[in-house]
């Protein structure tokens, strides 16, 4: 079995886990049991089905739509390769995956998106009342494995996962709203740096990751200087992550269909890798071309295409391809010293490594 083959199984295998983990903190169905309601009972009588139809129903049917869970598989492979066994902080994994498909439904509202994953998107579907109040939800209610293990972890390691969870979730909104200054326009695209495309990245993509890999390494029991080598590590993984996304928006036709078509990225103005470099490197009439059409917000396919052929001109796609996955080497290096040999960190390179390279 290849790599790819190997990893997808253990994606798939740990997903259905992972979910009926979830179901612990948003259940299909709500009811007077359900964990939020021991932890918090109501005062008063709870509406029951309207919770249901505005948490539960969206929430699922957006989960129920796919996705990878790789963030819940990186947070349980850095427990067991630390000593630890990974079962035993279930909890805890499921919280930057809850976090991050939250992310994905706020980013669509922020955006006005059509598609994710292929279908309409919650706020197409249920509103815009609903998926704002949903996305909110989802920042918080995994946050609910604090108190429900508050008897059984110390203090200590209590304090440094909410510590990180504070600090990553300040680090995702700055990610945010640089990403919708660019959108936006309030910094012209040719002034955009690779440096300030990164830590973007870094704070948008890398945070979850490297929420998931300190958490676990405190979690572990690491020590201080092994907490931030992981992070780093997952960061990495975040961000190249994203890169990776942003390739296959402009070249991986199945990958696009499942956003509308090739280059949805262009249509939104967004300021990808690629189109960073290509800034940088084009010449004047193909800078302002490029420029005037991600100003157009266009989903003219025609044009679309006529961007990413620009950007095609330039190298820039085999440049960010080249980045990312020297970022990714670059950072194991410093995890492969301090990991102890074991399956587990055989198989977290290997996830590193698939997640760089995937087709869709």
């Amino acid at each position: 079995m290849d790599i790819d083959a190997r990893v997808e199984a253990i994606l798939g295998k740990r997903a259905r886990l992972i979910d009926r983990q979830i179901e612990k903190y948003v259940p299909r169905k709500f009811t007077k049991d359900s964990l939020v309601f021991r932890i918090s009972p109501p005062r008063y009588e709870l509406d029951i089905q309207a919770v249901d139809e505005t948490i539960s129903k969206p929430f699922w049917e957006f989960l129920g739509r796919g996705g990878k869970r790789w963030r819940p598989v990186l947070f349980l492979l850095v427990c067991e390769a630390l000593g630890r066994d990974p079962i035993e902080y279930l909890e805890f994994a499921v919280i930057p995956e809850i976090i991050h498909n939250g992310t994905l439904i706020a980013d669509d509202v922020e955006d006005s998106s059509e598609l994710r994953r292929g279908k309409p998107c919650t706020h197409r579907l249920f509103g815009l009342d609903i998926a704002v109040n949903l996305s909110d939800v989802m920042f918080f209610a995994p946050m609910l494995a604090l108190i429900e293990k508050r008897d059984k972890l110390p203090s200590e390691k209590a304090r440094r996962v909410y510590e990180i969870y504070v600090q990553e979730m300040v680090n995702l909104s700055f990610g945010q709203a640089t990403d919708i200054a660019w959108h936006r326009g309030l910094t012209p695209a040719y002034e955009v740096s690779e440096g300030q495309y990164l830590q973007m990245c870094a704070y948008k993509t890398g945070t979850l990751a490297r929420m998931a890999a300190k958490m676990a390494a405190v979690l572990a029991d690491a020590d201080d200087d092994v907490v931030e080598k992981v992070g780093k590590f997952a960061e990495s993984i975040g961000v190249a992550f994203q890169i990776q996304d942003d390739i296959l928006d402009l070249v991986g036709e199945e990958f696009a269909k499942r956003k509308g078509g090739l280059g949805m990225d262009i249509a939104e103005g967004k300021l990808s890798l690629m189109v960073v470099h290509t800034l940088q490197k084009a010449e004047f009439s193909d800078r302002e071309e490029l420029i005037r059409i991600l100003n157009l917000h266009t989903t003219d396919e025609a044009l679309r295409r006529k961007a990413i052929a620009i950007i095609g001109k330039y190298g820039s796609i085999e440049y960010a391809k080249n980045l990312a996955a020297k970022m990714v080497q670059e950072s194991w290096k410093e995890v492969d010293n301090i990991l102890p040999p074991s399956e587990a960190k055989e198989t977290l390179g290997m996830l590193a490594e698939y997640l760089v390279r995937r087709e869709i």
